[in-house]
């Protein structure tokens, strides 16, 4: 049987990949940018792997002109605190790292639970400096996930950017490039 964050996952997973099914039960409760944003992805979706647990991430989000990991988290709670398991802490920071080599943007998407509308919010973990390319412009425009006075990260949902804005903005962009690579 799947745990509640498999289904979040799974959840997450179809909505990027554009499947119908996912976007059209997500855009029930929605207002109508939110719906025509997540019907955008459905032109425009990326291919969505399911990581192993090992690598410190749950999905990689691939496309033509952007890649992300995403790390999904849930709860019914509005803030989430990475100090109640240091293992969320440990897995920020193992993310960050390699990320960093790399230079990509390490994504976190909570979702709150119970919420009518767009459920999902979008952040970037702090990197500490300027991404190359492509990846800063986006970088710049993530809310960051918070750090407290010890360091510790924590999510506020409703400082989160919407999923459906971040697809809307993905859109955009791609669009940009579409132009420019003409």
């Amino acid at each position: 049987m799947a745990t509640a964050g498999d289904r979040y996952e799974r959840e997450l997973k179809y909505l990027l990949a554009g499947d119908e099914k996912a976007v059209r039960t997500m855009i029930k409760t929605c207002d109508d940018s939110e719906r025509r944003a997540y019907l955008s992805i459905m032109d425009n979706p990326f291919v969505v792997i399911r990581a192993a647990g090992s690598l410190g991430v749950d999905l990689v989000a691939l496309r033509w002109d952007f890649s992300f990991p995403i790390e999904v988290k849930s709860s019914s709670d509005d803030m989430l605190r990475f100090s109640k398991n240091p293992r969320l802490g440990e897995q920020a920071e193992k993310m960050m790292d390699e990320c960093h080599r790399s230079s990509l943007i390490p994504i976190y998407a909570f979702r709150l639970k119970g919420l009518r509308g767009d459920p999902w919010r979008i952040f970037a973990l702090p990197m500490g400096g300027a991404l190359k390319g492509r990846m800063g412009i986006i970088q710049r425009t993530i809310p960051l996930v918070e750090t407290n006075s010890n360091g510790n990260f924590i999510m506020r949902w409703a400082n989160g950017m919407k999923l459906s804005k971040f697809i809307d903005y993905m859109s955009s962009l791609s669009a940009e490039l579409s132009v420019t690579a003409e």
